[in-house]
């Protein structure tokens, strides 16, 4: 029997201000739980929490920790929101309308000929 082949993957965590990127070989079947395992990640920064805290994704798309990785993906981990995002879009939403209404008035002054 000959020895499996291993594949390179990426694994990926953004910080504010680093971002850590590790090459890894791992086996065919490896999945994405067992590469980030691998890598070493996890006791290099102790909070990331893959089971309650922290999603993950490859290449930019979400998914689970049992998905079986394929040659050169790259495994995100993502911190969490620090914002919920549809409640950022509501207060910009509500802080445009208030400068349009004070826009308005000037706009509607004529403009000086010169």
């Amino acid at each position: 029997m000959t020895e499996k082949e291993k594949i390179l993957v990426e694994v990926a965590y953004a910080l504010p201000h680093e971002q850590v990127l590790l090459p890894l070989e791992v086996d065919p079947g490896t999945t994405v739980r067992e590469a980030i395992e691998q890598s070493g990640i996890l006791e290099k920064h102790p909070e990331i929490e893959l089971m309650t805290r922290n999603k993950v994704g490859i290449f930019g798309k979400l998914t689970k920790l049992d998905q079986v990785l394929r040659p050169k993906d790259r495994i995100e981990i993502y911190r969490p929101l620090i914002a919920d995002p549809k409640e950022v879009r509501k207060r910009r939403a509500a802080e445009g309308k208030k400068m349009k209404k004070g826009a308005g008035a000037m706009a509607s002054k004529p403009a000086k000929a010169g």
